[in-house]
């Protein structure tokens, strides 16, 4: 046999093989995309109700993407969701001292300022919680609801402490229409209508540097124990500004009181919270109850950070 002949004759063997791999990959290949693009186009697989899962059609014939949206964040963004007022009602606690009624008056006046534009639809009333247990001169310039302080001595000459007792109070015996509370303080002034940033049973809370629940973890765990929970569970926020729906926190204020009277009464506690006490207290009080809060660094700006001002935060301090 010829050199030619012995070589067309090697390689006959090999050609039918190697067509039948390449349609073989071919049609695999083929399968793959065709699935792949099946799961995204007519959401197969998984991954029903409101929770992570193949992306399916939503109930009102939308795509979702691979991950299945959120049920709250599907409402947020549907049809009508942009003239669908969610408003919540702004709290503050007060004393009747003058730098406070002072602090009040300007916080007032620039609510109602920002209430009054179109984009302020979603802020709702307004109540200035006295804990100072009798009317003051306010009481006809700015919606006050008076509650008792806390027994004389309690509050160790930490006037804060009275707060979480004046919004156990307050939500006890007034009624409140609106859905969702905004927790404010009489030092806060709105720069910009703010909007509902809270969904459902998801608070929003601003994030504050000091609050830092891991370097204290020690002390902590006195008030929110391991099986509880892992320590990130506690988040690096106070109760204000926070908006919360009405019916999570008439559960956590009592708790958040509790707590922070045991803080205060535990001198090693003390000592490292010193003047944010009650603001770690809210923040283990929520963990208690399982709650978690969206933290939203544009809800605030502080004022020793207005050199890096944004246009995007809603309230200054």
């Amino acid at each position: 046999m010829s050199a030619p002949a012995r070589k067309s004759a090697a390689g006959g063997g090999r050609g039918p093989v190697a067509a039948l791999v390449l349609v073989a990959a071919g049609v695999f290949a083929f399968l793959i995309s065709y699935s792949v693009l099946a799961m995204v186009l007519r959401g197969g697989g998984g991954g029903g109700g409101d929770g992570g899962g193949i992306a399916g059609v939503g109930a009102e014939g939308r795509r979702d993407p691979v991950v299945r949206m959120p049920e709250w964040m599907r409402k947020a963004g549907g049809p009508g969701a942009r003239g669908r007022r969610r408003p919540f009602h702004v709290a503050l606690t007060a004393t009747d001292a003058a730098y406070s009624r002072w602090q009040c008056r300007v916080m007032y006046y620039w609510y109602k300022q920002m209430q009054a534009r179109p984009e302020g639809a979603d802020m709702g009333g307004f109540t200035r919680v006295l804990h100072s247990g009798k009317p003051d001169g306010l009481m006809d310039e700015i919606p006050t609801f008076v509650v008792d302080p806390l027994p004389a001595g309690k509050d160790h000459g930490y006037v804060v402490l009275n707060r979480p007792w004046a919004f156990v109070q307050w939500l006890q015996k007034s009624k409140i229409e609106e859905e969702y509370i905004l927790m404010a303080e009489p030092d806060h002034i709105f720069v910009k209508p703010l909007p509902n940033l809270a969904y459902d049973n998801d608070p929003a809370a601003f994030p504050f540097f000091y609050i830092t629940p891991s370097e204290h973890e020690k002390i902590i765990r006195k008030y929110y124990p391991e099986e509880r929970g892992p320590i990130t569970n506690v988040d690096p926020i106070g109760n204000s500004p926070v908006i919360i729906k009405k019916t999570l926190l008439e559960k956590i204020a009592p708790t958040w009181m509790n707590v922070s009277l045991q803080m205060k009464e535990d001198q090693e506690t003390d000592k490292a919270f010193g003047w944010v006490l009650e603001m770690y207290a809210y923040a283990v009080a929520s963990a208690l109850h399982g709650v978690q809060h969206i933290l939203r660094k544009d809800f605030m700006i502080q004022v020793f950070k207005l050199l890096l001002f944004s246009s995007e935060n809603m309230l200054t301090r």
